[in-house]
């Protein structure tokens, strides 16, 4: 399991899995579909209890889930979850089998896109023009 891309996966999710309730569930229905909600949701009720009695990553998880998008939030998450596991290998090995899952329904397939003018490419893209809106980059 990679942890990098575990992390990626559940940013943008985080506003939603912390701030919970019917609203939200709606709202990443609409965003994310359905089964990615599910899948974020079974790896963050294993996730929360040892997220929440770590000071550290605690704080971390509210950053992001204020501001998802926010690169310097993303990388100290990112390292949050590798102590996390590092330090827990119950929990690590229980993540890896809730990963292979989602893996395997092909939630992860699923580009997500945040912010303004974002680009997402679900694989290669060679030979592509990208426009954003306001910029064009040519890629040769």
């Amino acid at each position: 399991m990679d942890v990098a891309t575990v992390s990626a996966f559940l940013a943008p999710l985080l506003p939603f899995l912390v701030k919970g309730g019917e609203e939200a569930v709606k709202e990443v229905g609409k965003r994310f579909g359905g089964d990615v909600w599910v899948r974020a949701q079974a790896l963050w009720t294993k996730l929360r209890p040892r997220v929440e009695s770590k000071p550290a990553a605690l704080e971390v998880v509210q950053d992001v889930a204020e501001n998802p998008t926010n690169k310097s939030a993303q990388a100290a998450l990112l390292y949050q979850l590798e102590k996390l596991l590092e330090n827990d290998p119950v929990l690590a090995h229980e993540l890896a089998h809730l990963w292979e899952e989602v893996t395997a329904t092909g939630s992860v397939s699923k580009v997500i896109a945040s912010g303004e003018r974002s680009v997402a490419i679900g694989r290669d893209a060679i030979s592509s023009t990208i426009i954003t809106g306001d910029q064009r980059i040519d890629k040769p």
